[in-house]
């Protein structure tokens, strides 16, 4: 199995808004990640601070590294990444409140 995995540290208040863009809408069909081969699951963790900043995780299982490189390749995500290009008029840019975004992409050992 292959997981990709994005972490962003967001400033106290704001991990909804992360969640918000990424969380299935109530009478939404499988979106097209959701409809490509290999394709597993994906998960949104929020890790909530008292105080301070929060972290939004997300998830995403594949079957195979071979899968999730289709994807990316493929002519539904890059005209997604082409239309919010075009719709800031070049690259978007980071919210303010985010601090940071990391990602890793990991093969199962185990």
């Amino acid at each position: 199995m292959f997981v990709q995995i994005r972490k962003w540290t967001v400033t106290e208040g704001n991990s909804d808004k992360i969640i918000e863009r990424f969380k299935k809408k109530p009478g939404q069909g499988p979106s097209l990640i959701e409809q490509r081969e290999g394709y597993i699951g994906r998960e949104l963790l929020v890790k909530k601070a008292t105080r301070g900043d929060e972290e939004v995780i997300m998830i995403i299982r594949w079957e195979s590294e071979e899968a999730w490189k289709a994807w990316e390749k493929s002519p539904e995500h890059i005209a997604g990444h082409k239309a919010k290009i075009k719709e800031h008029g070049g690259k978007p840019p980071k919210p303010d409140y985010v601090i940071n975004m990391e990602h890793g992409k990991y093969l199962t050992v185990e």
